[in-house]
């Protein structure tokens, strides 16, 4: 074996080194929540509503307890649960179908595009077209939503699927658990749909230091419905209007996130730039680089490339130090708690089934020093000449 690349440790997420780049201000947040005394839905909450929803372009944010439950409430909201039936990519993190689910209402599997692994606006017409055929109506389900998850930080074809949405009277909700900060055409994700949802789970880009998660939108109606779901239907407090749930952002997590909210846009632009090295790095290679449609600015939740020789390569790198992942190993339909009872159109997903045998998540972090980065693409490129 070659040593040319020598094992540099890589920290892969490196949610600690966020905390240290911001931990005079993380601090004295926490600290005025603690004197404060409120600890739930309180001022610290409300401002960064108001400041997380400026941000997204959004007249409304409601904070919840994590992004699982945003999808859910946002779902709810929109009077969705048994009886529906909600679209969703087969190539994305479980979370979003369990959302549907706690809902209520029975997921339906769309295939994904195979350069962005985003939602394909044609396979989601086609499913569409299966399912109102009868092969999903034997259910009894009722297609009512569409929930397009911006993977891996770059946006999906909103403007297509949208068309999609109105043309067939579905609600559009974005899954933005990745794409804090991402635009398509000049609009953040997160302003395109009925409601998008947010997580701050403390890997993302956006993240808090513990669970936590949003939803914005520009609907007073679904935004004031938002807030009694969250809070047991409370209206006035103790009184119930309509079922609703325990889903609350805390104070300390709101402190924390108003924090980090103010460094988001530079710490995305150091993802972007890190990835620019990567794409120049790893060029001419036997492997896909993460494609970037026209009019898209991305946010390189993960740096994904695409490789035949995935698992090899991925071990590769494992043992000499460089943290690469498998963002997702199986697609949902193929996991064995979903396996055989989910809704999926005649033609299959074979571009999902495709990209989970092939993508690897390269180390990529606002705070990972760009020699690291070299590092990583110099042991990336010996494993395809050994391997």
């Amino acid at each position: 074996m070659s040593e040319a690349v020598p094992a540099v440790p890589v920290s892969y997420f490196a949610p600690a080194a966020g905390c240290r780049a911001h931990r005079a201000e993380i601090e004295a947040a926490v600290a005025r929540v603690l004197d404060g005394g409120s600890f739930v839905l309180g001022e610290e909450t409300r401002a960064f509503e108001n400041e997380f929803a400026a941000f997204v372009g959004t007249a409304f944010c409601v904070g919840v307890a994590s992004g699982t439950d945003a999808i859910e409430l946002a779902l709810r909201a929109c009077g969705i649960g048994p009886g529906d039936a909600v679209l969703a990519p087969a190539f994305t993190a479980v979370a979003t179908v369990v959302a549907i689910e706690r809902a209520g209402a029975r997921p339906v599997l769309c295939d994904v595009e195979a350069d962005t692994f985003n939602l394909d606006p044609r396979a989601l017409e086609e499913t569409i077209a299966d399912y109102l055929a009868g092969q999903g109506n034997r259910a009894g389900a009722v297609l009512r939503a569409v929930i397009p998850v911006h993977l891996f930080g770059h946006p999906a074809a909103l403007p297509e699927i949208e068309a999609v949405a109105r043309r067939h009277g579905l609600r559009l909700i974005e899954d933005c658990a990745q794409s804090h900060g991402a635009q398509l055409a000049g609009r953040m994700t997160g302003a395109w749909g009925d409601l998008a949802a947010f997580s701050f789970y403390p890997t993302k880009n956006l993240g808090a230091l513990g669970d936590g998660g949003a939803v914005a939108t520009s609907d007073a109606a679904l935004a004031a419905r938002l807030r009694l779901l969250r809070e047991y239907g409370w209206q006035p407090r103790q009184v119930s209007q309509m079922p609703g749930l325990n889903s609350r952002l805390d104070e300390l997590q709101a402190a924390v996130l108003r924090v980090k909210l103010r460094y988001l846009a530079a710490e995305n632009a150091r993802r972007r730039q890190l990835a620019a090295r990567y794409d120049a790095l790893l060029a001419g290679l036997p492997l896909q680089v993460p494609v970037i449609r026209p009019c898209v600015l991305p946010v390189y939740h993960q740096y994904v490339i695409r490789t035949p020789n995935r698992d090899r390569l991925r071990d590769y790198l494992q043992k000499r130090g460089f943290p690469a992942q498998v963002h997702y190993p199986l697609p949902v339909h193929l996991q064995p708690a979903y396996q055989g009872r989910l809704f999926i159109g005649k033609a299959g997903l074979p571009r999902a089934e495709a990209a989970a045998r092939q993508v690897l998540s390269l180390p990529l972090s606002p705070f990972l020093e760009e020699s690291r980065v070299e590092a990583a693409a110099a042991c990336l490129r010996q494993g395809l000449q050994e391997l």
